[in-house]
């Protein structure tokens, strides 16, 4: 693991894309929406940070692209 990696709990992301569990689950099990996948520790799911910001990065420019 990097030190210079930052993790999200499901919760943050979550939150940062105001959606529910039931979401993320989804996201997480659709590969059309290629969502990043989690690390598991103790049960609990992280995400990396930078994984979650180029996801975002290839949606935007994927949307950009079709406009």
């Amino acid at each position: 693991m990097d030190n210079n990696d930052t993790y999200l709990p499901s919760k943050k992301v979550r939150d940062r894309y105001s959606i529910s569990e039931m979401t993320l689950w989804r996201w997480e099990r659709d590969p059309k929406v290629a969502f990043p996948r989690p690390m598991i520790v103790n049960r609990r799911k992280l995400y990396r940070l930078t994984d979650i910001e180029a996801w975002e990065r290839q949606r935007a420019a994927s949307t950009s692209a079709a406009a």
